[in-house]
Protein backbone atom coordinates (compact mmCIF):
# COMPACT_ATOMS: atom_id res chain seq x y z
CA UNK A 1 0.00 0.00 0.00
CA UNK A 2 0.90 3.74 -1.34
CA UNK A 3 2.20 5.59 1.64
CA UNK A 4 -1.62 7.94 1.42
CA UNK A 5 -3.20 5.39 -0.61
CA UNK A 6 -6.68 4.61 0.97
CA UNK A 7 -6.53 0.31 -0.79
CA UNK A 8 -8.93 -1.71 1.22
CA UNK A 9 -10.32 1.13 3.53
CA UNK A 10 -14.44 0.90 3.11
CA UNK A 11 -15.28 4.60 3.20
CA UNK A 12 -19.05 5.56 3.89
CA UNK A 13 -19.90 9.41 2.87
CA UNK A 14 -23.22 10.95 3.50
CA UNK A 15 -25.27 13.12 1.30
CA UNK A 16 -23.54 11.94 -1.33
CA UNK A 17 -25.78 12.00 -4.43
CA UNK A 18 -24.09 15.47 -5.51
CA UNK A 19 -22.27 18.34 -5.05
CA UNK A 20 -19.73 18.19 -1.92
CA UNK A 21 -20.02 14.40 -1.38
CA UNK A 22 -20.58 13.27 -4.49
CA UNK A 23 -16.82 15.00 -4.95
CA UNK A 24 -14.95 13.57 -2.04
CA UNK A 25 -16.58 10.25 -2.84
CA UNK A 26 -14.98 10.75 -6.18
CA UNK A 27 -11.47 11.59 -4.73
CA UNK A 28 -11.40 8.84 -2.04
CA UNK A 29 -12.64 6.37 -5.03
CA UNK A 30 -9.49 7.33 -6.98
CA UNK A 31 -7.32 7.18 -4.07
CA UNK A 32 -8.49 3.56 -3.81
CA UNK A 33 -11.13 2.92 -1.24
CA UNK A 34 -13.77 1.02 -1.56
CA UNK A 35 -17.41 3.50 -1.26
CA UNK A 36 -20.76 3.26 0.44
CA UNK A 37 -22.83 6.35 -0.96
CA UNK A 38 -25.56 7.41 1.10
CA UNK A 39 -28.72 9.20 0.59
CA UNK A 40 -32.19 9.95 0.49
CA UNK A 41 -32.39 9.71 -3.45
CA UNK A 42 -31.20 5.85 -4.34
CA UNK A 43 -31.54 7.26 -7.81
CA UNK A 44 -29.53 10.07 -7.06
CA UNK A 45 -26.74 8.20 -5.30
CA UNK A 46 -26.89 5.23 -8.07
CA UNK A 47 -25.79 7.94 -10.89
CA UNK A 48 -23.02 9.36 -8.68
CA UNK A 49 -21.65 5.49 -7.68
CA UNK A 50 -21.53 5.03 -11.52
CA UNK A 51 -19.06 7.61 -12.24
CA UNK A 52 -16.73 6.65 -9.47
CA UNK A 53 -13.41 5.07 -10.43
CA UNK A 54 -13.08 1.28 -8.78
CA UNK A 55 -14.92 -1.45 -8.36
CA UNK A 56 -17.02 -3.03 -5.45
CA UNK A 57 -18.81 0.83 -4.57
CA UNK A 58 -22.56 0.59 -3.45
CA UNK A 59 -25.37 2.88 -2.47
CA UNK A 60 -27.86 3.12 0.93
CA UNK A 61 -30.70 4.83 1.34
CA UNK A 62 -30.89 6.85 4.29
CA UNK A 63 -32.64 9.23 6.46
CA UNK A 64 -29.74 10.27 8.76
CA UNK A 65 -31.84 11.93 11.21
CA UNK A 66 -33.46 9.21 12.20
CA UNK A 67 -31.66 6.59 14.19
CA UNK A 68 -33.47 3.16 12.91
CA UNK A 69 -32.82 4.25 9.26
CA UNK A 70 -28.86 4.79 9.80
CA UNK A 71 -28.82 1.68 11.71
CA UNK A 72 -30.31 -0.59 8.75
CA UNK A 73 -28.37 1.84 6.01
CA UNK A 74 -24.96 0.75 7.87
CA UNK A 75 -25.56 -2.72 9.17
CA UNK A 76 -26.12 -3.00 4.91
CA UNK A 77 -23.20 -1.31 3.94
CA UNK A 78 -21.01 -2.91 6.73
CA UNK A 79 -22.64 -6.37 5.43
CA UNK A 80 -21.92 -5.70 1.64
CA UNK A 81 -18.46 -4.11 1.95
CA UNK A 82 -16.92 -5.13 5.34
CA UNK A 83 -16.23 -2.73 8.16
CA UNK A 84 -16.10 1.03 7.77
CA UNK A 85 -13.05 2.73 8.17
CA UNK A 86 -13.45 6.37 7.16
CA UNK A 87 -16.90 7.96 7.93
CA UNK A 88 -17.43 11.37 6.19
CA UNK A 89 -20.62 13.48 7.59
CA UNK A 90 -21.90 15.07 5.20
CA UNK A 91 -25.31 15.09 4.52
CA UNK A 92 -26.84 18.51 5.54
CA UNK A 93 -29.08 21.14 4.81
CA UNK A 94 -29.63 24.90 4.81
CA UNK A 95 -32.34 27.02 5.30
CA UNK A 96 -32.67 30.85 6.30
CA UNK A 97 -35.49 33.24 7.82
CA UNK A 98 -34.89 35.80 10.18
CA UNK A 99 -34.50 35.00 13.56
CA UNK A 100 -37.71 36.35 15.03
CA UNK A 101 -39.24 34.24 12.17
CA UNK A 102 -37.55 30.85 12.47
CA UNK A 103 -39.95 28.61 13.60
CA UNK A 104 -39.63 25.78 16.12
CA UNK A 105 -39.88 23.41 12.96
CA UNK A 106 -37.25 25.09 11.18
CA UNK A 107 -35.01 24.75 14.15
CA UNK A 108 -35.47 21.15 14.83
CA UNK A 109 -35.05 20.03 10.78
CA UNK A 110 -31.25 22.10 10.79
CA UNK A 111 -30.18 20.32 14.50
CA UNK A 112 -31.62 17.00 13.25
CA UNK A 113 -30.05 16.68 10.05
CA UNK A 114 -27.21 19.06 10.35
CA UNK A 115 -26.02 17.86 13.90
CA UNK A 116 -27.90 14.33 14.86
CA UNK A 117 -27.29 13.08 11.66
CA UNK A 118 -23.18 13.38 12.25
CA UNK A 119 -23.79 12.30 16.15
CA UNK A 120 -25.81 9.50 14.92
CA UNK A 121 -23.72 8.16 12.15
CA UNK A 122 -20.77 8.73 14.27
CA UNK A 123 -21.89 6.12 16.40
CA UNK A 124 -23.31 3.95 14.12
CA UNK A 125 -19.03 4.02 12.44
CA UNK A 126 -16.82 3.80 15.76
CA UNK A 127 -17.24 0.48 16.51
CA UNK A 128 -15.66 -0.77 13.37
CA UNK A 129 -12.90 1.64 13.61
CA UNK A 130 -12.10 0.48 17.56
CA UNK A 131 -11.81 -2.72 16.69
CA UNK A 132 -9.60 -2.53 14.12
CA UNK A 133 -7.55 0.31 15.90
CA UNK A 134 -7.85 2.96 12.89
CA UNK A 135 -10.46 5.04 11.67
CA UNK A 136 -10.95 8.46 10.18
CA UNK A 137 -14.50 10.26 10.97
CA UNK A 138 -14.57 14.13 8.56
CA UNK A 139 -17.65 16.09 9.50
CA UNK A 140 -18.29 18.26 6.82
CA UNK A 141 -19.46 21.29 8.61
CA UNK A 142 -19.28 25.32 7.49
CA UNK A 143 -17.83 28.42 8.32
CA UNK A 144 -21.06 28.99 10.10
CA UNK A 145 -19.42 26.64 12.78
CA UNK A 146 -16.89 29.23 13.12
CA UNK A 147 -18.30 32.75 13.14
CA UNK A 148 -21.84 34.13 12.68
CA UNK A 149 -24.24 34.82 9.90
CA UNK A 150 -26.77 36.29 9.53
CA UNK A 151 -30.62 34.83 9.01
CA UNK A 152 -29.57 31.45 9.45
CA UNK A 153 -29.39 31.37 13.33
CA UNK A 154 -30.57 27.51 13.21
CA UNK A 155 -28.31 26.65 10.76
CA UNK A 156 -25.31 28.00 12.05
CA UNK A 157 -26.36 26.89 15.91
CA UNK A 158 -26.06 23.20 14.34
CA UNK A 159 -22.51 23.76 12.47
CA UNK A 160 -21.31 25.36 15.77
CA UNK A 161 -22.55 21.80 17.89
CA UNK A 162 -20.65 19.66 14.44
CA UNK A 163 -17.89 21.62 15.76
CA UNK A 164 -18.28 20.94 19.50
CA UNK A 165 -19.09 16.90 18.32
CA UNK A 166 -15.79 17.08 16.36
CA UNK A 167 -13.79 18.88 19.39
CA UNK A 168 -15.42 16.26 22.52
CA UNK A 169 -15.20 13.14 20.15
CA UNK A 170 -11.62 13.51 18.66
CA UNK A 171 -10.37 13.50 22.32
CA UNK A 172 -12.35 10.47 23.65
CA UNK A 173 -10.74 8.49 20.74
CA UNK A 174 -7.19 9.85 20.14
CA UNK A 175 -5.67 7.33 22.14
CA UNK A 176 -7.51 4.55 19.54
CA UNK A 177 -5.89 5.70 16.64
CA UNK A 178 -9.15 7.12 15.18
CA UNK A 179 -8.95 10.98 14.45
CA UNK A 180 -12.30 13.47 13.90
CA UNK A 181 -11.84 16.43 12.69
CA UNK A 182 -14.07 18.94 10.74
CA UNK A 183 -13.72 20.47 7.17
CA UNK A 184 -15.51 23.84 7.14
CA UNK A 185 -15.83 25.45 4.12
CA UNK A 186 -17.30 28.91 3.04
CA UNK A 187 -19.72 29.41 0.36
CA UNK A 188 -19.55 26.51 -2.28
CA UNK A 189 -20.76 25.88 -5.83
CA UNK A 190 -23.12 23.83 -4.81
CA UNK A 191 -26.87 23.50 -4.63
CA UNK A 192 -27.11 25.19 -1.47
CA UNK A 193 -25.52 28.24 -2.67
CA UNK A 194 -27.74 27.69 -5.67
CA UNK A 195 -30.98 28.16 -3.73
CA UNK A 196 -29.67 30.86 -1.47
CA UNK A 197 -28.45 33.14 -5.07
CA UNK A 198 -32.48 31.89 -6.03
CA UNK A 199 -33.60 33.41 -2.96
CA UNK A 200 -31.70 36.76 -3.13
CA UNK A 201 -32.77 37.06 -7.07
CA UNK A 202 -36.96 36.73 -6.14
CA UNK A 203 -36.63 38.94 -2.92
CA UNK A 204 -34.14 41.48 -4.45
CA UNK A 205 -34.73 41.46 -7.93
CA UNK A 206 -31.08 41.23 -8.44
CA UNK A 207 -29.44 39.33 -11.52
CA UNK A 208 -28.03 35.99 -10.95
CA UNK A 209 -24.69 37.37 -11.57
CA UNK A 210 -24.92 40.13 -8.95
CA UNK A 211 -26.30 37.88 -6.18
CA UNK A 212 -23.40 35.65 -7.03
CA UNK A 213 -20.98 38.38 -7.08
CA UNK A 214 -22.52 39.55 -3.59
CA UNK A 215 -21.52 35.81 -1.86
CA UNK A 216 -18.23 35.63 -3.47
CA UNK A 217 -17.11 39.07 -1.54
CA UNK A 218 -17.34 37.56 1.62
CA UNK A 219 -14.37 35.41 0.95
CA UNK A 220 -11.17 37.43 0.67
CA UNK A 221 -10.03 35.73 -2.53
CA UNK A 222 -13.56 36.98 -4.17
CA UNK A 223 -14.58 33.39 -5.72
CA UNK A 224 -16.76 30.87 -4.82
CA UNK A 225 -15.29 27.72 -3.26
CA UNK A 226 -15.01 24.31 -5.30
CA UNK A 227 -16.02 20.93 -4.23
CA UNK A 228 -12.75 20.00 -5.36
CA UNK A 229 -11.27 22.10 -2.91
CA UNK A 230 -13.20 20.52 0.02
CA UNK A 231 -12.61 17.14 -1.35
CA UNK A 232 -9.30 17.52 -1.47
CA UNK A 233 -9.04 18.30 2.33
CA UNK A 234 -10.80 15.68 2.97
CA UNK A 235 -8.86 12.95 0.82
CA UNK A 236 -5.86 14.51 3.80
CA UNK A 237 -7.36 14.46 6.40
CA UNK A 238 -8.00 10.62 5.53
CA UNK A 239 -4.25 9.47 4.72
CA UNK A 240 -1.22 8.87 6.76
CA UNK A 241 0.61 11.92 6.17
CA UNK A 242 -2.77 13.65 9.23
CA UNK A 243 -1.97 11.03 11.55
CA UNK A 244 -1.60 13.69 13.98
CA UNK A 245 -4.11 16.03 12.98
CA UNK A 246 -7.05 15.23 15.47
CA UNK A 247 -9.96 18.06 16.42
CA UNK A 248 -9.24 20.22 14.20
CA UNK A 249 -11.94 22.47 12.31
CA UNK A 250 -10.11 23.73 8.45
CA UNK A 251 -11.60 26.07 7.14
CA UNK A 252 -11.40 25.60 3.62
CA UNK A 253 -12.72 29.37 2.60
CA UNK A 254 -10.03 31.49 0.92
CA UNK A 255 -8.91 33.16 4.62
CA UNK A 256 -12.21 34.08 5.92
CA UNK A 257 -12.07 32.38 9.06
CA UNK A 258 -8.44 32.38 10.54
Amino acid sequence: MQQDSLSGRHALVTGAARGIGAEIARTLAAEGATLTLLGRNIEALERTASTLPGSGHGTVACDVADAGSVQQAFDKARSERGPIAILVNNAGQAESAPFLKTSVELWQRMLSVNLTGSFLCAQAALPDMIEAGWGRIVNIASTAGQKGYAYVVAYTAAKHGVIGLTRALALEVARKQVTVNAVCPGYTDTDILRDSVANVVSKTGRSEADALAEFATVNPQRRIVQPQEVADAVRWLCGKAAASINGQSISVSGGEVM
